[in-house]
């Protein structure tokens, strides 16, 4: 399928989103009703794919969503097993939506779907997929006052709202696309809510286009990986922009991740079912990643990508256990409790490879503030861990315009020198943001991987001059701006002004003679 096509699907995909979105938010504020959104996209989305895949498995002429109930149930426990979870035929998203267009459940539509999503989630119990399902519809509250004060009003706003989502054209199959319909959508909503919703929004969204570059630093140039990770995930689009770029088959092992907050960490699961990754192929942990990790028995990573919540309070010092946790321990002095930032630093960097990348989004202090944090960064250049310092444009993201930076880390380096990227003219703006387009990302890209020096852009600087100038890694430090204020020619200037002075002399002398002369004239 050609790129115009692509884009042709994409244009529409997201022009029936906005339309949803603008006919249905009415009494439910637009953050708040991006969950009923995403949500019922999540339940037409597993109901497709189950109904795809089965129909797959028994060939030709087999159509599951017209099978009876009873029928079905030969192939739960099967099916649970493959596909991490199961739904009736009577409770498949396109069955549910035709009784509700046929006014079957103008007044039971709220049970019925509460029921569905129940037995959804309910069917992975005691399985391996389990915890991957559990929670997903907790969001879906079919039954909240924001649908309407009464059940009636529900029901007619969830009706409305599932076939619109039914009618969206999101192709018959799967691989039919020429875009990652689901995910595009999803991505979409995420863009246009979290733009909207300052930095409620902003706070676990990373735009498509930093993931992009952070993905493309910390994959190094492979083709493949075996896990990748972020210690604060949000609703995964960093974990997912690495299947975007080479493939989720080229993951091989999968995606692990962890998120604090229960409604984010609920989308970053939807997420991944939305971008077709199997419950088997992705480990998202509910959490506090600083205090309770989750996935110990799972490092090293040889990849690791994160753009974690900035200077955010951590218990720090004030927990005796942290000095001693080998996370921490190795610079000898913890973050400060009111800057977590080099916390959440320390952590990647002990849970990554000899021969891995970590690329992270930072709030600029941390490269410059004093105290413990200048003692990390002096254990990070001291260790020869910091591999390049990136300084990024402002107002990339929603909710901030403060102008952020990327932290580069490996452990096996052969040079002990760190490249610093003046990037921060590097965008394009649209809208009330800038963005990176492709060709800010391939500069920055190109310039750290082949640690070029470029006169106002790049610098390479060893790591003993940046202890010496007290381990400040701000890129304004090291490489210079270019002057761009006009040039002037002193010895030109100085000449011009010689004539402007004598030309200035010659009309005061006129002027003087032809005073005279009216003088004279009078007398």
């Amino acid at each position: 399928m050609t790129d115009a096509v692509a884009a042709q699907q994409r244009a529409e995909l997201h022009k029936t989103i906005w339309s949803i979105a603008d006919d249905l938010r009415g009494s439910v504020d637009g953050w708040d009703f991006k969950q009923y959104v995403l949500g019922m996209l999540f339940y037409r989305f597993i109901s497709e794919n189950l109904t795809e895949y089965l129909n797959a498995d028994e060939g030709e002429g087999f159509d599951y969503a017209s099978l009876a109930d009873e029928d079905a149930e030969v192939g739960r426990e099967s099916t649970v097993k493959e596909k991490g979870y199961f739904i009736l035929p009577s409770e498949l998203f396109c069955n549910v939506r035709k009784e509700a267009l046929d006014k079957k459940h103008d007044e039971d539509l709220n049970e019925v779907l509460e029921r569905a999503f129940k037995n959804i989630e309910g069917s992975a119990a005691g399985t391996d997929s389990e915890d991957d399902l559990k929670g997903l519809f907790a969001d879906f509250d079919v039954n909240s006052p924001k649908l309407g004060s009464t059940v009636k009003e529900r029901n007619k706003k969830l009706k409305s709202l599932m076939d619109k989502i039914g009618s969206m054209d999101l192709g018959t199959r799967f691989q039919d696309n020429g875009i990652d319909a689901f995910g595009d959508a999803y991505e979409y909503l995420m863009t246009m809510y979290a733009s909207n919703a300052g930095k409620s929004g902003g706070e676990f969204f990373t735009p498509q286009y930093v993931s992009t570059l952070l993905t493309k630093i910390a994959l190094a140039g492979r083709t493949s990986v075996n896990k990748v990770y972020d210690p604060c995930c949000g609703s995964g689009s960093l974990l997912l922009n690495t299947a975007k770029q080479i493939g989720a088959e080229n993951v091989r092992t999968g995606f692990f991740g962890q998120e604090i907050n229960l409604t984010t960490y609920n989308l970053c699961r939807i997420n991944m079912f939305l971008h077709d990754i199997n419950f088997d192929k992705f480990d998202i942990a509910l959490g506090d990643t600083l205090k309770k990790p989750a996935h110990w028995d799972d490092e090293p990573f040889a990849m690791i990508v994160s753009n974690p919540p900035y200077s955010i309070k951590w218990e720090g010092k004030n927990d005796p256990l942290n000095i001693n946790d080998p996370r921490f321990s190795p610079a000898g002095v913890l973050a400060p409790p009111s800057k977590a930032d080099l916390a959440f630093t320390m952590h990647m960097l002990s849970w990554l490879s000899s021969d891995g990348t970590a690329a992270i989004v930072e709030f600029p202090g941390v490269l410059y503030r004093g105290g413990a944090e200048q003692k990390i960064r002096k254990y990070l250049v001291e260790n020869n861990f910091v591999d390049t310092v990136i300084q990024l444009p402002e107002n990339l993201f929603f909710g901030t315009s403060i102008a952020t930076c990327i932290i580069v880390l490996k452990r096996s380096k052969a040079a002990s020198d760190v490249l610093f990227i003046d990037a921060s003219k590097e965008f394009v703006h649209v809208g009330n943001q800038n963005n990176l387009s492709d060709e800010n990302i391939e500069k920055i890209y190109r310039t750290h991987m082949d640690r070029a020096e470029v006169e106002h852009f790049s610098k390479l600087v060893s790591n003993d001059d940046i202890i010496g100038n007290d381990v400040n890694l701000s890129v304004s430090s090291y490489v210079e701006k270019e002057d761009t204020r006009e040039k002037v020619d002193i010895k030109e200037l100085n000449a011009e002004i010689e004539k402007i002075v004598a030309r200035e002399q010659e009309l005061r002398e006129k002027i003087d003679a032809i005073v005279a002369d009216l003088e004279g004239g009078a007398r």
